[in-house]
């Protein structure tokens, strides 16, 4: 799977989810190998997009399409400072991964030490204790930015408020433990954008 993310500052949500909802009925038609995208504007006003597409020339024959152009001119114009493009290579999902039922997506941002260390040490964890303590959690997506600039992660919640309400439990020791190991692979302080109504699509 590859993943081109897309972030930057808008000043009106409404008139994106437009241009994405037009994008979806006009264009992923004939966007072969797209696999779908989650999108949604954080409180601060920035916008973020994870598209995904079957491999990286699936991606590349969508951005070369006229139509995408043209169709790019008119919602950049929608952003009040510089758009900031990732192409992800390095990606992976988590429990189920992405999903379109989520009802609340928190994108996580850092820099990675390490993404084929941190997929390994997850791959060798028993995942029915993360479930048991956080069954509100759907899965993830995460993608490594090309540039070397960090990762992000979007995690899928069944509702905000019940991801809420399981932020504010004490964590088992045994998962206390399994975080403070993966927390090597990272590089700084996560920063959090969280998207309280999603925007989701699907072919």
């Amino acid at each position: 799977m590859f993943v081109q993310i897309i972030q930057g500052k808008v000043s009106d949500a409404a008139e994106v989810k437009d241009a994405l909802d037009r994008w979806v009925r006009e264009l992923a038609p004939g966007a072969n190998g797209w696999l779908g995208s989650t999108a949604g504007v954080s409180d601060d006003g920035t916008f973020i997009t994870f598209a995904r597409f079957e491999n990286r020339e699936a991606a590349r024959r969508n951005s070369d399409r006229p139509e995408q152009g043209q169709w790019w001119i008119e919602t950049s114009k929608l952003f009040t400072a510089e758009v900031t493009f990732h192409d992800c290579t390095q990606t992976d999902t988590w429990l189920g991964g992405g999903s379109d039922r989520a009802g609340f997506v928190q994108v996580m941002q850092n820099r990675i030490r390490d993404f084929a260390g941190l997929i390994d040490y997850m791959g060798q964890q028993d995942d029915r204790a993360i479930r048991a303590f956080r069954p509100e959690i759907i899965g993830s997506v995460m993608a490594v930015h090309e540039d070397g600039s960090g990762i992000s992660e979007a995690v899928y919640f069944t509702s905000e408020a019940e991801a809420r309400a399981s932020e504010s439990k004490e964590m088992p020791p045994e998962l206390r433990d399994q975080w403070e190991q993966m927390m090597r692979f990272y590089e700084g302080e996560f920063t959090y954008l969280d998207l309280h109504t999603p925007w989701l699509y699907s072919p």
